[in-house]
C-alpha cells in the first residue's frame, strides 16, 4: 500500500457547491475509484485549501489511474468539479492537484 496527498486551492464563492457535490459522490465514481484500487480516499477543506488522501493498493499505479482517466463518468465528474478548483502556482507541470511529499508516518 502506498499512501498519496494532494493540495489545490479553491474560491470561497464555490465552497457550497463543491461540499454539496461531494456530499453525494455519484455512485460510478465511487465504483470506480475503488476499481482503481484506491481505498482509504478523503478530502479535507482548511480554508479556501482542499487537501487530499488515499491509499494505493495496486500493484501498477499508473495503469489504474490511466483507467479511471478514461472512465467516462469520471470524466463527467471532473468536468463539474474543475471549474470550482484552483490549483496551486507552484505545483509540478502537467499536476491538476499538486502532490505533497510524505515526510513523517507512524502505525
Amino acid at each position: 500500500m502506498k499512501r498519496f496527498a494532494s493540495v489545490i486551492g479553491m474560491k470561497p464563492e464555490h465552497r457550497e457547491e463543491y461540499e454539496r457535490l461531494h456530499a453525494d459522490v455519484w455512485p460510478a465514481v465511487l465504483e470506480q475509484i475503488k476499481n482503481s484500487n484506491i481505498r482509504n480516499y478523503s478530502i479535507y477543506r482548511y480554508g479556501e485549501l482542499l487537501f487530499s488522501y488515499f491509499e494505493y493498493v495496486g500493484e501498477d499505479f499508473e495503469a489504474d489511474m490511466a483507467a479511471m482517466a478514461a472512465d467516462p463518468t469520471t470524466q463527467k465528474w471532473w468536468d463539474v468539479c474543475k471549474p470550482l478548483q484552483t490549483p496551486v502556482a507552484d505545483r509540478a507541470d502537467g499536476e491538476w492537484w499538486a502532490d505533497i511529499p510524505e515526510i513523517f508516518h507512524t502505525d
